[in-house]
């Protein structure tokens, strides 16, 4: 579906928006056996399909790496933002007990309050029981121009708000899968197909081999990044970094200087807080690449410049004020990644 972005660029409403609630990636801050499937759709925004509740409610929900709750909207909202989208009635669902807990989440792009409760949470055929998630009565305004419902997070549980159980662990301690992780696979130009596999991988999504890389902070899925070079020329990271893999955001967000070292090496100048390219000189614009434990990742300029029909030619590059990177569906597109609890590993091959 469009991001929330888009759909605001749309409506000529993006850079109000912007100013109003800027993006702010320190967020968190204050904080049977089989492999299952999960289809998502796309372009910016990828999200996916859950129930929750007997009998069972839908929602949609972006599964974001990048944070480790699960909430939807409740029937108990009156933002604008629960008005435009699916809300859960607990008193329809026979299964549904409340926590007794309140519930405040602050994401990049805004925020929700609310309560917790316990229900059945059926993700790509498989029902988590007793899962906690927040039951939204307030969301922010950038949140109506969400497509998705909700979020479902998948991070480690020490980034979840209020302590709650994330989905994931409680599919691997009620043993719902296979092995120990995820993997995620995120197509390309609004093709249908992009896929979130519960308990293993999908061999038909990648070539070659997995490169395995340790984690270095076991909250995000938060690795060691080397440098990052254009043409041969370290122009980021200098040094070695810090940098999440996080489904829940679409670009690669970085320290202002190294963000705009890296725009400058590859042609990019800035324009109303994007970095603007040609659209003419796409195919002549070099490569970015990514040292990461030993090997190099390459984003070739067809994958980090995004085209937009009302503004243009961007590369995906922003920056902000933190010293920790992310690397988000930039990056997941180009490389089939798989997050392994058993071993505190990030996957990342080449996809197809």
């Amino acid at each position: 579906g469009k991001s929330a972005r888009e759909s605001l660029e749309e409506q000529g409403l993006w850079n109000e928006y912007r100013g109003k609630f800027p993006f702010n990636p320190t967020r968190f801050d204050d904080q049977s056996l089989y492999v299952s499937s999960e289809q998502m759709t796309n372009d910016l925004a990828y999200f996916g399909v859950i129930s929750i509740g007997t009998p069972p409610q839908s929602f949609t929900v972006i599964f974001d790496t990048g944070s480790s709750n699960l909430w939807i909207p409740s029937v108990y909202c009156s933002s604008a933002a629960c008005a435009n989208h699916n809300r859960f009635n607990p008193g329809l669902s026979s299964t549904f007990k409340n926590a007794g807990k309140s519930l405040s989440i602050q994401y990049g792009t805004g925020s929700m309050t609310g309560f917790e409760g316990f229900d059945t949470v059926v993700v790509g055929g498989i029902p988590v029981k007793n899962q906690i998630f927040g039951l939204s009565q307030s969301e922010a305004p950038f949140m109506a121009h969400m497509k998705a419902d909700g979020i479902l997070g998948l991070a480690y549980p020490r980034l979840a708000a209020s302590q709650a159980t994330p989905v994931f662990d409680n599919m691997m301690t009620q043993h719902l899968v296979n092995q120990d992780m995820f993997s995620v696979y995120l197509t390309r130009n609004s093709a249908v197909g992009s896929m979130v596999t519960f308990g293993g991988v999908d061999t038909n999504h990648y070539y070659g081999q997995i490169a395995w890389i340790p984690l270095s902070s076991e909250m995000y899925w938060q690795i060691t990044v080397d440098s990052v070079t254009v043409n041969g020329q370290i122009v980021a990271c200098n040094g070695g970094c810090q940098a999440i893999v996080d489904t829940g955001t679409s670009n690669i967000v970085g320290p202002q200087a190294d963000i705009s070292s890296m725009a400058r090496a590859v042609g990019a100048y800035s324009a109303n807080g994007d970095n603007v390219v040609n659209c003419n000189n796409i195919n002549n614009m070099p490569s970015m690449v990514f040292h990461i434990h030993g090997q190099a990742f390459t984003l070739p300029a067809s994958t980090y410049v995004r085209q937009s029909t009302y503004y243009g030619c961007r590369t995906g590059l922003q920056s902000s004020s933190s010293d920790l990177w992310i690397l988000g569906d930039i990056f997941i597109r180009q490389y089939y990644s798989i997050f392994s609890r058993a071993q505190n590993m990030v996957g990342l091959a080449l996809a197809r």
